[in-house]
Protein backbone atom coordinates (compact mmCIF):
# COMPACT_ATOMS: atom_id res chain seq x y z
CA UNK A 1 0.00 0.00 0.00
CA UNK A 2 1.35 3.42 -0.95
CA UNK A 3 2.25 5.65 1.95
CA UNK A 4 -0.10 8.56 2.55
CA UNK A 5 1.51 11.93 1.73
CA UNK A 6 2.55 14.06 4.68
CA UNK A 7 0.41 17.02 5.67
CA UNK A 8 1.37 20.11 3.73
CA UNK A 9 1.52 22.20 6.92
CA UNK A 10 3.17 19.51 9.03
CA UNK A 11 5.92 21.84 10.31
CA UNK A 12 3.72 24.94 10.52
CA UNK A 13 3.62 27.15 13.64
CA UNK A 14 -0.12 26.84 14.25
CA UNK A 15 -0.13 28.68 17.59
CA UNK A 16 1.55 31.74 16.10
CA UNK A 17 -0.66 31.71 13.02
CA UNK A 18 -3.88 31.37 15.03
CA UNK A 19 -2.98 34.16 17.44
CA UNK A 20 -2.09 36.48 14.56
CA UNK A 21 -5.27 35.62 12.66
CA UNK A 22 -7.48 36.24 15.71
CA UNK A 23 -5.96 39.69 16.17
CA UNK A 24 -6.24 40.43 12.45
CA UNK A 25 -9.98 39.61 12.38
CA UNK A 26 -10.64 41.53 15.60
CA UNK A 27 -9.07 44.68 14.20
CA UNK A 28 -10.67 44.22 10.77
CA UNK A 29 -14.17 43.79 12.20
CA UNK A 30 -13.61 46.74 14.55
CA UNK A 31 -12.77 49.00 11.60
CA UNK A 32 -9.04 49.16 12.41
CA UNK A 33 -7.54 46.61 10.00
CA UNK A 34 -3.83 45.85 10.25
CA UNK A 35 -3.66 43.81 7.06
CA UNK A 36 -5.73 42.27 4.30
CA UNK A 37 -7.73 39.16 5.28
CA UNK A 38 -7.41 36.14 2.96
CA UNK A 39 -9.88 33.25 3.03
CA UNK A 40 -10.98 30.34 0.85
CA UNK A 41 -14.50 29.08 0.18
CA UNK A 42 -14.26 25.31 0.40
CA UNK A 43 -16.90 22.64 0.80
CA UNK A 44 -17.18 18.88 0.43
CA UNK A 45 -17.02 19.13 -3.36
CA UNK A 46 -13.34 20.14 -3.16
CA UNK A 47 -12.43 17.42 -0.68
CA UNK A 48 -14.40 14.74 -2.51
CA UNK A 49 -12.15 15.08 -5.55
CA UNK A 50 -8.84 15.46 -3.73
CA UNK A 51 -6.99 12.15 -3.51
CA UNK A 52 -5.17 13.02 -0.30
CA UNK A 53 -8.32 14.27 1.46
CA UNK A 54 -10.50 11.43 0.11
CA UNK A 55 -8.26 8.41 -0.50
CA UNK A 56 -11.23 5.99 -0.45
CA UNK A 57 -13.00 7.74 -3.34
CA UNK A 58 -16.17 8.57 -1.39
CA UNK A 59 -18.87 9.97 -3.69
CA UNK A 60 -21.79 12.29 -2.98
CA UNK A 61 -24.45 9.59 -3.09
CA UNK A 62 -22.87 7.53 -0.32
CA UNK A 63 -22.02 10.73 1.57
CA UNK A 64 -25.56 12.11 1.35
CA UNK A 65 -27.57 8.94 2.00
CA UNK A 66 -25.87 7.62 5.14
CA UNK A 67 -25.56 9.84 8.24
CA UNK A 68 -22.62 7.86 9.62
CA UNK A 69 -20.70 8.18 6.37
CA UNK A 70 -21.39 11.94 6.31
CA UNK A 71 -20.42 12.36 9.98
CA UNK A 72 -17.10 10.56 9.50
CA UNK A 73 -16.32 12.34 6.22
CA UNK A 74 -16.99 15.81 7.62
CA UNK A 75 -14.54 15.20 10.44
CA UNK A 76 -11.95 13.73 8.10
CA UNK A 77 -12.29 16.63 5.65
CA UNK A 78 -12.08 19.20 8.42
CA UNK A 79 -8.97 17.60 9.84
CA UNK A 80 -7.32 17.49 6.41
CA UNK A 81 -8.21 21.13 5.70
CA UNK A 82 -6.72 22.35 8.99
CA UNK A 83 -3.38 20.69 8.23
CA UNK A 84 -3.12 21.38 4.50
CA UNK A 85 -4.88 24.57 3.40
CA UNK A 86 -3.29 27.91 4.24
CA UNK A 87 -5.76 30.74 4.88
CA UNK A 88 -6.79 33.22 7.56
CA UNK A 89 -8.72 30.71 9.63
CA UNK A 90 -7.85 28.65 12.68
CA UNK A 91 -5.49 25.87 11.64
CA UNK A 92 -4.14 22.79 13.38
CA UNK A 93 -5.93 20.82 16.08
CA UNK A 94 -9.00 22.59 17.48
CA UNK A 95 -10.28 22.48 21.02
CA UNK A 96 -13.38 20.85 19.52
CA UNK A 97 -14.51 19.87 16.05
CA UNK A 98 -17.67 21.60 14.85
CA UNK A 99 -19.79 19.98 12.14
CA UNK A 100 -23.34 20.15 10.78
CA UNK A 101 -25.25 17.98 8.29
CA UNK A 102 -24.32 19.02 4.76
CA UNK A 103 -26.89 18.84 1.97
CA UNK A 104 -25.21 21.37 -0.32
CA UNK A 105 -27.37 23.79 -2.31
CA UNK A 106 -30.07 21.34 -3.34
CA UNK A 107 -31.86 21.19 0.01
CA UNK A 108 -34.21 24.12 -0.64
CA UNK A 109 -35.56 22.86 -3.97
CA UNK A 110 -35.63 19.33 -2.53
CA UNK A 111 -37.75 20.59 0.37
CA UNK A 112 -40.27 22.07 -2.07
CA UNK A 113 -40.54 18.65 -3.74
CA UNK A 114 -37.95 18.50 -6.52
CA UNK A 115 -36.27 15.07 -6.83
CA UNK A 116 -32.55 14.91 -6.12
CA UNK A 117 -30.15 13.45 -8.66
CA UNK A 118 -26.50 12.47 -8.27
CA UNK A 119 -24.15 13.44 -11.09
CA UNK A 120 -20.72 11.94 -11.72
CA UNK A 121 -18.03 14.36 -10.59
CA UNK A 122 -20.51 17.00 -9.48
CA UNK A 123 -22.49 18.06 -6.43
CA UNK A 124 -26.05 16.69 -6.29
CA UNK A 125 -28.71 18.68 -8.10
CA UNK A 126 -32.49 18.73 -8.40
CA UNK A 127 -34.87 18.35 -11.33
CA UNK A 128 -37.31 21.28 -11.96
CA UNK A 129 -40.28 18.99 -11.50
CA UNK A 130 -42.82 21.84 -11.59
CA UNK A 131 -41.66 23.21 -14.96
CA UNK A 132 -44.75 22.04 -16.85
CA UNK A 133 -47.25 23.13 -14.19
CA UNK A 134 -45.70 25.70 -11.82
CA UNK A 135 -48.83 26.20 -9.69
CA UNK A 136 -48.66 22.57 -8.56
CA UNK A 137 -46.01 23.61 -6.08
CA UNK A 138 -48.79 25.35 -4.18
CA UNK A 139 -51.27 22.45 -4.20
CA UNK A 140 -50.34 21.19 -0.73
CA UNK A 141 -49.80 24.60 0.76
CA UNK A 142 -46.61 25.86 2.37
CA UNK A 143 -44.39 22.88 3.25
CA UNK A 144 -43.76 21.96 6.88
CA UNK A 145 -40.46 23.62 7.89
CA UNK A 146 -39.39 20.24 9.29
CA UNK A 147 -41.03 18.10 6.62
CA UNK A 148 -39.88 16.56 3.35
CA UNK A 149 -36.14 16.75 2.85
CA UNK A 150 -35.87 18.95 5.95
CA UNK A 151 -37.14 16.01 8.02
CA UNK A 152 -34.21 13.98 6.77
CA UNK A 153 -31.81 16.82 7.56
CA UNK A 154 -33.19 17.04 11.09
CA UNK A 155 -32.86 13.27 11.45
CA UNK A 156 -29.19 13.56 10.47
CA UNK A 157 -28.75 16.41 12.95
CA UNK A 158 -30.17 14.33 15.80
CA UNK A 159 -28.06 11.34 14.73
CA UNK A 160 -24.95 13.53 14.69
CA UNK A 161 -25.76 14.76 18.20
CA UNK A 162 -26.13 11.23 19.53
CA UNK A 163 -22.77 10.20 18.07
CA UNK A 164 -21.06 13.37 19.28
CA UNK A 165 -22.34 12.76 22.82
CA UNK A 166 -20.50 9.44 23.03
CA UNK A 167 -17.52 9.86 20.69
CA UNK A 168 -14.44 11.98 20.17
CA UNK A 169 -12.34 12.47 17.06
CA UNK A 170 -8.57 12.45 17.47
CA UNK A 171 -9.15 12.83 21.22
CA UNK A 172 -11.11 16.06 20.78
CA UNK A 173 -14.86 16.51 21.39
CA UNK A 174 -17.28 16.95 18.51
CA UNK A 175 -19.87 19.73 18.54
CA UNK A 176 -22.85 19.64 16.21
CA UNK A 177 -24.47 22.80 14.86
CA UNK A 178 -28.01 23.18 13.53
CA UNK A 179 -27.74 23.18 9.71
CA UNK A 180 -29.23 25.15 6.80
CA UNK A 181 -30.71 28.22 8.43
CA UNK A 182 -30.33 30.25 5.23
CA UNK A 183 -31.70 30.50 1.71
CA UNK A 184 -30.37 30.58 -1.83
CA UNK A 185 -32.99 33.27 -2.55
CA UNK A 186 -36.52 33.48 -3.99
CA UNK A 187 -35.50 33.79 -7.65
CA UNK A 188 -32.96 30.99 -7.42
CA UNK A 189 -35.54 28.78 -5.73
CA UNK A 190 -38.04 29.61 -8.49
CA UNK A 191 -35.47 28.75 -11.18
CA UNK A 192 -34.81 25.43 -9.47
CA UNK A 193 -38.52 24.64 -9.22
CA UNK A 194 -39.74 25.83 -12.62
CA UNK A 195 -36.60 26.28 -14.73
CA UNK A 196 -34.95 29.64 -15.49
CA UNK A 197 -36.60 29.93 -18.91
CA UNK A 198 -40.08 30.03 -17.36
CA UNK A 199 -39.04 32.48 -14.65
CA UNK A 200 -37.38 34.97 -17.00
CA UNK A 201 -40.11 34.69 -19.63
CA UNK A 202 -42.89 35.10 -17.06
CA UNK A 203 -41.34 38.36 -15.85
CA UNK A 204 -42.25 39.82 -19.22
CA UNK A 205 -45.23 37.76 -20.38
CA UNK A 206 -47.03 36.81 -17.14
CA UNK A 207 -45.78 39.06 -14.33
CA UNK A 208 -48.85 38.57 -12.11
CA UNK A 209 -48.55 34.81 -12.36
CA UNK A 210 -44.89 34.95 -11.41
CA UNK A 211 -45.72 37.32 -8.56
CA UNK A 212 -48.11 34.78 -7.03
CA UNK A 213 -45.49 32.04 -7.27
CA UNK A 214 -42.75 34.21 -5.78
CA UNK A 215 -45.05 35.28 -2.96
CA UNK A 216 -45.66 31.63 -2.10
CA UNK A 217 -41.95 30.73 -2.33
CA UNK A 218 -40.84 33.70 -0.24
CA UNK A 219 -43.40 33.09 2.50
CA UNK A 220 -42.43 29.42 2.64
CA UNK A 221 -38.73 30.29 2.88
CA UNK A 222 -39.39 32.76 5.69
CA UNK A 223 -41.41 30.25 7.71
CA UNK A 224 -38.74 27.58 7.28
CA UNK A 225 -35.93 29.93 8.21
CA UNK A 226 -37.73 31.17 11.32
CA UNK A 227 -38.42 27.62 12.50
CA UNK A 228 -34.83 26.45 11.98
CA UNK A 229 -33.39 29.61 13.52
CA UNK A 230 -35.48 29.04 16.61
CA UNK A 231 -34.10 25.50 16.77
CA UNK A 232 -30.57 26.92 16.45
CA UNK A 233 -31.13 29.69 18.97
CA UNK A 234 -30.54 32.40 16.34
CA UNK A 235 -32.57 35.56 17.04
CA UNK A 236 -35.31 36.61 14.66
CA UNK A 237 -34.89 39.33 13.52
CA UNK A 238 -31.10 39.11 13.39
CA UNK A 239 -28.29 41.66 13.20
CA UNK A 240 -26.02 41.12 10.21
CA UNK A 241 -28.59 39.09 8.28
CA UNK A 242 -27.13 37.44 5.18
CA UNK A 243 -28.75 35.83 2.15
CA UNK A 244 -28.11 35.00 -1.51
CA UNK A 245 -29.86 34.89 -4.87
CA UNK A 246 -27.39 33.99 -7.61
CA UNK A 247 -30.05 33.83 -10.34
CA UNK A 248 -30.45 37.61 -10.38
CA UNK A 249 -27.38 37.55 -12.65
CA UNK A 250 -29.81 36.47 -15.40
CA UNK A 251 -31.82 39.71 -15.46
CA UNK A 252 -31.44 43.45 -15.91
CA UNK A 253 -31.47 45.84 -12.97
CA UNK A 254 -34.86 47.21 -13.96
CA UNK A 255 -36.27 43.67 -13.98
CA UNK A 256 -34.62 43.03 -10.64
CA UNK A 257 -36.25 46.14 -9.16
CA UNK A 258 -39.69 45.30 -10.57
CA UNK A 259 -39.82 41.55 -9.91
CA UNK A 260 -37.27 40.40 -7.31
CA UNK A 261 -36.37 43.33 -5.06
CA UNK A 262 -39.82 43.30 -3.36
CA UNK A 263 -39.23 39.70 -2.24
CA UNK A 264 -35.71 40.46 -1.04
CA UNK A 265 -37.20 43.31 0.95
CA UNK A 266 -39.81 40.93 2.35
CA UNK A 267 -37.04 38.54 3.46
CA UNK A 268 -35.16 41.34 5.18
CA UNK A 269 -38.29 42.76 6.81
CA UNK A 270 -39.06 39.35 8.33
CA UNK A 271 -35.57 38.20 9.31
CA UNK A 272 -33.28 41.22 9.65
CA UNK A 273 -32.94 44.07 12.08
CA UNK A 274 -32.09 47.54 10.78
CA UNK A 275 -28.37 46.73 11.12
CA UNK A 276 -26.32 46.46 7.89
CA UNK A 277 -26.83 43.23 5.97
CA UNK A 278 -24.77 40.96 3.71
CA UNK A 279 -25.40 39.16 0.44
CA UNK A 280 -23.63 36.51 -1.64
CA UNK A 281 -24.02 36.83 -5.42
CA UNK A 282 -22.02 34.69 -7.83
CA UNK A 283 -21.80 35.51 -11.49
CA UNK A 284 -22.05 38.80 -13.32
CA UNK A 285 -24.42 40.59 -10.93
CA UNK A 286 -22.46 43.69 -9.94
CA UNK A 287 -24.78 45.94 -11.96
CA UNK A 288 -27.38 45.40 -9.21
CA UNK A 289 -25.11 46.15 -6.25
CA UNK A 290 -25.80 49.89 -5.86
CA UNK A 291 -29.56 49.26 -5.82
CA UNK A 292 -29.12 46.43 -3.32
CA UNK A 293 -26.91 48.63 -1.14
CA UNK A 294 -29.37 51.52 -1.15
CA UNK A 295 -32.67 49.61 -1.04
CA UNK A 296 -31.75 46.76 1.32
CA UNK A 297 -29.00 48.31 3.48
CA UNK A 298 -26.53 45.68 2.34
CA UNK A 299 -23.00 46.68 3.32
CA UNK A 300 -21.14 43.44 2.58
CA UNK A 301 -20.98 41.81 -0.87
CA UNK A 302 -19.49 38.36 -1.46
CA UNK A 303 -18.78 38.25 -5.18
CA UNK A 304 -18.13 35.66 -7.85
CA UNK A 305 -16.90 36.30 -11.40
CA UNK A 306 -16.58 38.41 -13.50
CA UNK A 307 -15.98 41.47 -11.32
CA UNK A 308 -14.20 44.74 -12.11
CA UNK A 309 -13.05 45.36 -8.56
CA UNK A 310 -11.79 48.90 -9.10
CA UNK A 311 -15.03 49.99 -10.73
CA UNK A 312 -17.08 48.20 -8.07
CA UNK A 313 -15.22 50.02 -5.29
CA UNK A 314 -15.81 53.36 -6.99
CA UNK A 315 -19.53 52.57 -7.31
CA UNK A 316 -20.04 51.29 -3.77
CA UNK A 317 -17.67 53.64 -1.98
CA UNK A 318 -15.09 52.96 0.76
CA UNK A 319 -17.55 51.95 3.51
CA UNK A 320 -18.80 48.71 1.92
CA UNK A 321 -17.10 45.35 2.45
CA UNK A 322 -16.27 43.49 -0.76
CA UNK A 323 -15.07 39.88 -0.92
CA UNK A 324 -13.58 38.38 -4.06
CA UNK A 325 -10.46 37.59 -6.01
CA UNK A 326 -8.97 35.52 -8.85
CA UNK A 327 -11.32 33.41 -10.95
CA UNK A 328 -11.53 29.78 -9.79
CA UNK A 329 -10.53 28.55 -13.27
CA UNK A 330 -7.26 30.49 -13.05
CA UNK A 331 -6.59 29.11 -9.59
CA UNK A 332 -7.23 25.60 -10.86
CA UNK A 333 -5.46 25.73 -14.23
CA UNK A 334 -2.93 28.56 -13.97
CA UNK A 335 0.58 28.69 -12.60
CA UNK A 336 1.53 30.20 -9.24
CA UNK A 337 3.10 33.13 -11.09
CA UNK A 338 -0.11 33.76 -13.06
CA UNK A 339 -2.08 33.66 -9.81
CA UNK A 340 0.38 36.07 -8.20
CA UNK A 341 0.09 38.55 -11.09
CA UNK A 342 -3.72 38.39 -11.12
CA UNK A 343 -3.88 38.85 -7.37
CA UNK A 344 -1.64 41.91 -7.61
CA UNK A 345 -3.74 43.31 -10.45
CA UNK A 346 -6.88 43.04 -8.32
CA UNK A 347 -5.21 44.52 -5.24
CA UNK A 348 -3.86 47.45 -7.28
CA UNK A 349 -7.25 48.19 -8.88
CA UNK A 350 -8.40 50.59 -6.15
CA UNK A 351 -10.49 47.98 -4.33
CA UNK A 352 -8.41 48.47 -1.16
CA UNK A 353 -9.75 52.00 -0.63
CA UNK A 354 -11.43 52.01 2.75
CA UNK A 355 -9.59 48.82 3.77
CA UNK A 356 -12.79 46.77 3.57
CA UNK A 357 -11.72 44.12 1.09
CA UNK A 358 -11.42 40.41 1.83
CA UNK A 359 -9.35 38.43 -0.68
CA UNK A 360 -10.74 35.03 -1.65
CA UNK A 361 -11.23 32.87 -4.73
CA UNK A 362 -14.06 33.98 -6.99
CA UNK A 363 -16.05 31.89 -6.05
CA UNK A 364 -15.81 28.49 -4.27
CA UNK A 365 -12.59 26.59 -4.76
CA UNK A 366 -12.79 24.16 -7.68
CA UNK A 367 -11.84 20.49 -7.33
CA UNK A 368 -8.33 19.86 -8.55
CA UNK A 369 -6.99 23.28 -7.59
CA UNK A 370 -3.27 22.99 -6.74
CA UNK A 371 -2.51 24.24 -3.26
CA UNK A 372 0.60 25.91 -4.68
CA UNK A 373 -1.82 28.31 -6.38
CA UNK A 374 -3.92 29.10 -3.32
CA UNK A 375 -0.69 29.66 -1.39
CA UNK A 376 0.54 32.03 -4.12
CA UNK A 377 -2.65 34.06 -3.64
CA UNK A 378 -2.26 33.95 0.13
CA UNK A 379 1.37 35.06 0.24
CA UNK A 380 0.71 37.81 -2.33
CA UNK A 381 -2.18 39.13 -0.25
CA UNK A 382 -0.07 38.99 2.91
CA UNK A 383 2.13 41.68 1.42
CA UNK A 384 -0.66 44.24 1.95
CA UNK A 385 -0.02 45.77 5.36
CA UNK A 386 -2.06 48.81 6.38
Amino acid sequence: MAQEPADRLADFDFARHNAEVRQMWETFNAGRPVRLPIILGINARFFMHHRSANPDGLDFQRYSENPDVMFDALLRFQRWSRFNILQDAELGMPEAWNIAPDFQNYYEAGWFGCPVRYLDGQVPDTVPVFADAPEKVMDRGIPDPFGGLMARIREYYEHFRRRAARETFLDRPVKVSVPVCGTDGPMTAACNLFGPEFVCTAMVAEPRRLERLLEFITEAIIRRMIAWRKLAGIPVPQDGFSFADDSVALISTSMYCDHILPWHRRLCDALATAAPRAIHLCGDATRHFVVIRDQLNVRSFDTGFPVDFGQLRRQLGPLVRIQGGPHVALLRDGTPEQVRRETLRILESGVLEGRLFVLREGNNLAPGTPLENTEAMYHTGRQVIY
